[in-house]
């Protein structure tokens, strides 16, 4: 089964939750392997074992939410999860190895797999992410940034359901063009809290849990009435989500500083805490044209959750001020599946 992902062709030995199959594939750039372990795992002696990442949060027994080893002289890469997910990664970023369980699922490994652990494959592949999610606007790509909480997914879901492709959740692939950026499309569905489920749909049980063991739930952008971008689109704005506000003045867009947009990208780039220095100083290489060329917007969202369409609409109208509709093209706002 071979599935496209952020702008990768995965090969897996077995279906992957929530990707669509492809009819044709150019190549395979990552094989993944599922509930296998590497054969030569067995080889690696503990001397050519290091700890390189420790999560600070823990769970109730006081085990990191997270730890990474490196294999080998960094040639492969362990990550742990807390509830006992396994993962492996050569450091090419070219196969993954998957794991877990009897108490977890496939759809619980899978939540790691399409969102950290394929991050993390990214960046060791020379690929910078940010920690957004993104939509499509007369054919072009919009970014719509901020840490954990900040209402990234929820406000991509909101746009989906005015009619506009969603492009990617929680992780957006940036392509490199010297001054100008492109965004790879992630894989047909947003991930959701059940509060911004009953916000958008009136319950929170009006959508599915991704995993049997996770309230989370998610949205189906095959399903009528919603689109996929499916093709890669030029990346032309970021819009950084801040704090909420109660005053009259929200929702609101305003221009951010390129030293402030620096450090927000810098602080918002996705698997940043498992980058090494070389990876780490081609980051800031690339940010600093992104801050260069593409206009960073803050918007104060209203602390009222009614406020979220009018929100849209404030983006909507600062965006098209902004830049100007590019001509149709034949790769944008596809949502056709084969």
């Amino acid at each position: 089964m071979i599935y496209s992902v952020f702008g990768l062709q995965l090969q897996a030995n077995k279906r992957i939750p929530g990707l669509v199959e492809m009819s044709v594939a150019a190549g395979v750039d990552v094989q993944v392997w599922i509930e296998m372990v590497p054969p030569w795992l067995k080889e690696i002696s503990e001397a050519a074992i290091e700890l390189w990442y420790a999560n600070s949060y823990q769970d109730r027994w006081g085990q990191p939410s997270l730890t990474v080893w490196r294999l080998a002289d960094g040639e492969y890469f362990r990550l742990l999860y807390c509830d006992g997910t396994e993962f492996f990664i050569d450091r090419r970023g070219k196969e993954i190895w998957a794991s877990w369980p009897d108490t977890m699922t496939l759809s619980d490994m899978t939540t790691y797999l399409l969102g950290p652990v394929m991050g993390f494959v990214l960046r060791l592949r020379g690929i910078t992410c940010l920690h957004a999610s993104a939509i499509a606007v007369n054919g072009q790509a919009i970014a719509l940034l901020g840490p954990a909480g900040a209402g990234k997914s929820t406000t991509a879901a909101a746009f989906a359901g005015l009619g506009y492709p969603v492009l990617s959740d929680d992780v957006v692939a940036l392509i490199d063009q010297g001054d100008t950026f492109g965004s790879q499309p992630g894989y047909p569905r947003l991930r959701l809290w059940p509060s911004s489920v009953d916000l958008l749909y009136g319950s929170a049980e009006a959508l599915p849990r991704l995993t049997p063991t996770w309230d989370k739930r998610y949205l189906d952008l095959t399903l009528k009435g919603y689109c996929f971008q499916q093709q890669p689109l030029p990346l032309s704005a970021v819009y950084i989500l801040g704090e909420r506000r109660s005053d009259s003045v929200a929702p609101r867009v305003e221009d951010v500083s390129p030293q402030a947009g620096l450090i927000t990208l810098i602080s918002n780039t996705y698997t940043n805490y498992l980058l090494d220095k070389a990876l780490r100083a081609r980051e800031l290489e690339l940010l600093s044209r992104v801050v260069a060329h593409i206009p960073l917007r803050r918007v104060e969202p209203h602390a009222d959750p009614a406020y979220l369409s009018r929100m849209c609409e404030v983006i909507l109208d600062d965006f098209q001020a902004l830049i100007p509709p590019a001509p149709a093209s034949a790769d944008a706002e596809q949502c056709q599946y084969v």
